[in-house]
């Protein structure tokens, strides 16, 4: 059978799926009506846009992700675009994981409808902010993929190498990606006779899949090398993300290594057990049913690791919520006992970190509002947040005063700005977090004498900086003012550059 066949065959459809698929499409229609509001979202953009513009990520423009969602907002080139991106994925997702659990779980009655049904509403839903496009919405195709071959396709080496490659794809949307693969050596553990042959079998997997996933790691580097990027790459993307560990608790950042990170040791130890108790089981329990629970104990300690409530983190683990879940309504063995146990783990852990969730009704009623124009565009801009509207109108007024080769400055987060008037910053920072975290405003304001934003924008509701305003009024003519913002263009080349 060839390639194209096998691909039409996959994605052939039964009509109940049809009809969830266009329910998600109905339920997306509000996403291409949101404006440019998310900051995460439009700092992807931004960086985005400097990839059209011929711009070096990390060196040029910097932000501490992996370049596949930069690259991934460089094709999509406005928001419009990018939720387009995010409903085709959204799609192919579902249609993956229609066809997962279905081979998963094949003689449990309406097992692969309901998880189905369950993954494509935890997956769209503003509730984990199905509806922004962040990492999570794209690295669960690669995952599911990969895993869909080594769960149901022949391990051979070349099948084991291609699915390495697709676990490094997910990685390199987010490197949280990589916490689901030990799940897969678990499972290859579960199928293993304990024998010295069987374990050299089982060496050359676990080599060919490493190679598989570093192996696009690698020409990652090669290429940021050969860009003089190399350490910007390797700082941004990877290191800075270790950064996060923990980062919730700042206050517990100038304790010694080991009370730092007592917290996040201790779930390390609690997935390991987790994982051994799977294997002692491993004769006595359904053995995908184990690999699901492995999966599980990985995501979840993935999505904790920085110890961060935002909702989108999990929707890594939406997936396996969804299968475990239906095992719940639809097995009539001990699968559906068992499945409370990790159940009760994966709504414990929200509970206990307090991760964030956002009302769908209130999202939908906003936008039902709109079109039946009960309710006035600004509001409907407002419930977005306070500088929505604000930002629209700096954006204009921007756009109208610059060119697009023009460097502007916002002080303090700025990514919707840079995003809507499509300029850069003076530097490769774009969001004020960013100068905080990696620079100082000290840093900033030097810098300013050399490279001179057209534009400089204040809002008052941010930190503020004596050494910023100082600089400011000395250099700078105040273009606009409001009860939120200051818009400061630059007096010209006569200017006298005094730096308080």
């Amino acid at each position: 059978m060839g390639l194209s066949k096998k691909i039409q065959e996959f994605f052939h459809i039964p009509t109940w799926l049809f009809f969830i698929l266009l329910s998600v499409v109905i339920l997306r229609i509000p996403n291409f009506f949101e404006p440019y509001s998310y900051g995460d979202e439009t700092i992807y953009l931004t960086l985005g846009n400097g990839v059209r513009n011929g711009f070096t990520l990390y060196k040029d423009l910097h932000d501490n992700k992996p370049p596949l969602l930069y690259i991934t907002a460089a094709i999509a080139g406005n928001l419009f675009w990018f939720k387009g991106l995010l409903l085709i994925s959204s799609l192919i997702g579902i249609v993956i994981f229609y066809r997962f659990s279905r081979k998963l779980f094949p003689k449990i009655r309406h097992f692969s409808s309901i998880s189905t049904l369950i993954f494509s509403i935890l997956s769209t839903l503003p509730f984990f902010e199905g509806n922004i496009v962040n990492a999570e919405n794209f690295m669960i195709i690669p995952t599911l993929l990969a895993f869909y071959i080594l769960l149901f396709k022949n391990n051979s080496y070349k099948n084991i190498f291609i699915s390495g490659i697709l676990f490094s794809i997910s990685s390199m949307y987010k490197i949280p990606a990589l916490f689901d693969v030990p799940a897969i050596f678990i499972y290859w553990v579960l199928l293993t006779k304990i024998d010295r042959k069987n374990l050299k079998k089982l060496a050359g997997k676990t080599l060919v899949l490493t190679v598989g996933i570093f192996l696009p790691i690698f020409v990652g580097f090669l290429y940021y090398t050969a860009k003089g990027a190399f350490n910007e790459y390797l700082t941004a993307a990877y290191l800075q993300n270790f950064g996060y560990i923990s980062s919730w608790r700042p206050y517990a950042q100038k304790e010694p290594f080991l009370v730092k990170n007592a917290p996040l040791l201790m779930r390390a130890f609690v997935v390991v057990v987790i994982n051994f108790v799977l294997i002692l089981l491993r004769k006595r329990v359904n053995k995908k049913f184990l690999f699901l629970v492995s999966w599980t104990s990985f995501s979840l300690f993935g999505i904790t690791l920085s110890e961060r409530p935002y909702p989108h983190y999990l929707l890594q683990v939406v997936a396996s919520l969804s299968m475990l879940t239906t095992l719940l309504f639809t097995s009539i063995s001990m699968l559906q006992v068992y499945a409370i146990l990790p159940l009760t783990l994966i709504f414990f852990i929200p509970m206990y970190f307090k991760f964030w969730h956002y009302r769908s009704i209130n999202y939908y009623s906003n936008f039902f509002g709109l079109v039946t124009q009960k309710i006035p565009r600004r509001e409907y801009l407002n419930y977005f947040g306070g500088r929505t509207i604000n930002n629209y109108e700096i954006a204009a007024i921007i756009d109208r005063m610059t060119n697009k080769n023009d460097r502007i400055f916002v002080w303090e987060d700025s990514g919707q700005i840079h995003a809507l008037a499509k300029r850069f910053p003076p530097f490769k920072y774009v969001a004020g977090y960013h100068i905080s975290d990696f620079f100082s405003i000290e840093e900033t304001v030097s810098l300013f004498s050399e490279i001179p934003p057209k534009i400089i924008v204040i809002f008052f509701d941010s930190d503020e900086q004596p050494l910023l305003a100082q600089f400011v009024r000395f250099n700078y003519l105040l273009y606009k003012e409001t009860s939120d913002y200051q818009i400061w263009r630059w007096a010209g080349p006569h200017s006298r550059y005094v730096i308080p």
